[in-house]
């Protein structure tokens, strides 16, 4: 027996067929020993338009083939190709060893961006042991604007390869009006091993 409000199907056969949340999962994808990981609009179920004003990303306990390595993200704007977007970014950081004898919180001059089109690092040294990874999540506001540059905020924390925890907070916006449908995760150099990315869409917001 179905339960239906206002013409919209609620409950069928004991399972929810509307969201009620306001985080709205999309797709989730698992790397194993991939150069990179990829959410394209339209592509295998993913939607990156206007259907959402912000997209989360999540990525999880993500472990690099290569050891002490960044891991970067770009964007594609529709219909464009390379990964190559103009940047305009800000980062600062923290660490602290697990001898509690290095730490420091510092803005991060050289990995910022200005109106760059490198790939933007989201955090660096990413160690390659066996209990090494690097977690966090990026917001990327309203990507389908064709008015408004498209902003985005990203957190980080990692095992770095030193024996450090440390987390970056990173800051920008892709410098143009065309829409982004196509975000890319990878490592600076050698592959994902492994790690579980996923994609939300945030509505009501």
């Amino acid at each position: 027996m179905a339960v239906i409000s206002n013409g919209t199907t609620i409950l069928d056969a004991g399972a929810f067929s509307a969201s009620l949340g306001s985080m709205v999962h999309i797709k989730t994808i698992t790397a194993s020993n991939d150069a990179n990981v990829d959410f394209e609009h339209g592509s295998s179920s993913v939607v990156l338009d206007s259907t959402y004003p912000i997209y989360l990303f999540k990525f999880i306990n993500v472990h690099p083939v290569t050891d002490s390595v960044e891991f970067q993200f770009q964007g594609n704007g529709a219909g464009e190709t390379g990964f190559n977007e103009s940047i305009q970014s800000t980062v600062f950081r923290a660490y602290h060893n697990e001898g509690g004898t290095g730490q420091a919180v510092e803005y991060y001059a050289a990995q910022d961006q200005a109106n760059g089109t490198s790939y933007q690092s989201l955090t660096d040294d990413v160690g390659n042991g066996n209990d090494e990874s690097l977690a966090g999540e990026l917001f990327l506001f309203n990507p389908s604007s064709t008015t408004y540059t498209k902003h985005f905020m990203a957190r980080t924390t990692d095992y770095n390869a030193n024996d450090h925890n440390l987390t970056w907070h990173t800051s920008g916006y892709f410098n143009t009006t065309t829409a982004i449908d196509q975000i890319a995760f990878k490592f600076e150099s050698g592959n994902i091993d492994s790690g579980t990315f996923k994609l939300y869409g945030i509505k009501d917001s």
